[in-house]
């Protein structure tokens, strides 16, 4: 490795005294130092001192096919000799067009028109706010209410927080918030003696249906993250939960946002999460994967019906919702290689090779002494830690992503939860180095 410290503390230093960092203590940053990143290859970070990191949690869940990937370079190099950005009230172009048909079709078109933003939280405002809208221009005006799961995450925005049951999050800002009603979780980790997770899944849809037996007339819609609740420390159910679900809210009248900011773009193992369910909900919010890791872009998708109830002369019956930079071309035009990747690479059917492969190498965790509920679906995996002492839980994740970055991983465990989302290009060498260096960093973190 090169040795360049001069360097490397310049820019530390700099970003310590001009940027704030996104979810950080910034004073930890007195002990643990930042990772100065000079750039990035394949599933590889590097910093400025030639330092690697195998970025093993995806950038935050969001990188799909690897840093500087060539064809989604190509994609955008092109786009940037056509058009940067135009904006989207009044005008149209070509690949929010083409990115908007692509995504319907991937639902049949059930899910018929998009709308976009930037990020995941302000696409799951959009939803909410359809959802209320829509029911309104109904004559439903009661109907402003929302349901969430208990340890759900739906972003760090007012609303989004509103149906966010993560309390490090949320509880600084309570008194802000409308709070939503909060039912059961069907994470399978909660199943008693003798239950299945089909058994949690469906008692937790009984917990929903009894709250809307009461409160039905004023509640506007659930918000679901499909198949795993990733803030809360991943989380994962059954999907019969969904399906249990789908059928509520038609019997009483309630829309279904499917959160699948995080669980979408082939993350569970099918390209919607909702797709292991069968079913559709009535809106579905995108982000985080969907542009490749490349680019700011979220989008919610909706059904026919919810758009022709905004369809009037009457302005004030559309939804007066925008941001600056909506339908991104470049952001679009990112998007569309992704999903070109997608097809191009059969990366579905690829990635299950893949996980199979990554989950033998992982198989000595799943039967640790010190691991309890080693899970998986699609391109997640994750295991909870068994500690034993509130000192050693309180430092475990710290400890971990430390001992990690000294075995060139990126990891950053929730609580005692150690998770993987790498990006879906790893070779058969990096799988078996990642699970190799993970078991490694475990055994040292535990010993300690």
């Amino acid at each position: 490795m090169n040795n360049i410290p001069g360097k490397q503390n310049d820019l530390v230093a700099r970003s310590l005294r001009s940027v704030w960092h996104p979810c950080t203590q910034m004073q930890h940053h007195e002990t643990l130092p930042l990772i100065p990143v000079s750039h990035g290859r394949g599933a590889w970070l590097y910093d400025v001192n030639g330092n690697r990191y195998l970025d093993a949690i995806s950038s935050w869940w969001v990188n799909l096919f690897g840093h500087a990937n060539p064809r989604i370079n190509s994609a955008l190099k092109a786009q940037l000799d056509l058009l940067e950005h135009a904006m989207l009230a009044g005008f149209t172009h070509e690949p929010v067009v083409q990115l908007s048909e692509q995504l319907s079709a991937r639902t049949g078109h059930v899910l018929g028109h998009c709308f976009y933003a930037s990020d995941g939280a302000s696409a799951v405002e959009i939803a909410l706010k359809m959802s209320f809208h829509a029911w309104r221009n109904h004559g439903k005006t009661a109907k402003r209410e929302f349901v969430c799961l208990k340890g759900s995450y739906h972003g760090e925005t007012i609303g989004a927080l509103g149906v966010t049951d993560v309390a490090i999050f949320r509880d600084a800002y309570d008194s802000l918030l409308q709070h939503a009603h909060v039912v059961a979780s069907p994470d399978a980790r909660a199943a008693e003696l003798g239950e299945s997770a089909a058994d949690v899944a469906r008692r937790a849809a009984k917990d929903l249906e009894k709250l809307l037996q009461e409160r039905a007339p004023h509640i506007a819609a659930i918000i679901i993250e499909p198949l795993v609740q990733c803030a809360t420390g991943m989380a994962m159910h059954d999907p019969v939960y969904l399906q249990e679900v789908r059928l509520l809210c038609d019997k009483y009248e309630i829309h279904m946002i499917a959160d699948e900011i995080a669980v979408g773009c082939g993350r569970t193992g099918t390209f919607f999460a909702c797709e292991q369910a069968a079913i559709w909900p009535d809106f579905l919010c995108l982000s985080k994967g969907i542009s490749g890791g490349y680019l700011p872009l979220s989008l919610v998708m909706t059904r026919d019906e919810i758009y022709q109830s905004f369809y009037d002369v009457d302005v004030k019956r559309g939804f007066l919702h925008s941001h600056s930079y909506t339908g991104n071309p470049l952001a679009c035009r990112a998007a569309l290689a992704t999903l070109a990747i997608f097809e191009e690479d059969d990366v579905i059917n690829s990635n299950r090779a893949r996980a199979a492969h990554l989950s033998k190498a992982l198989a000595p965790l799943a039967n640790h002494a010190l691991v309890a509920n080693f899970r998986h679906r699609g391109m997640m995996w994750a295991f909870d830690a068994v500690v034993d002492s509130p000192q050693a839980a309180a430092t475990f994740s710290q400890r971990f992503f430390s001992t990690a970055l000294e075995h060139e991983l990126l990891l950053r465990p929730i609580g005692n939860t150690v998770y993987l989302m790498p990006p879906y290009i790893l070779s058969s060498e990096e799988i078996e180095g990642l699970a190799a260096r993970v078991q490694t960093v475990f055994a040292k973190v535990m010993a300690a």
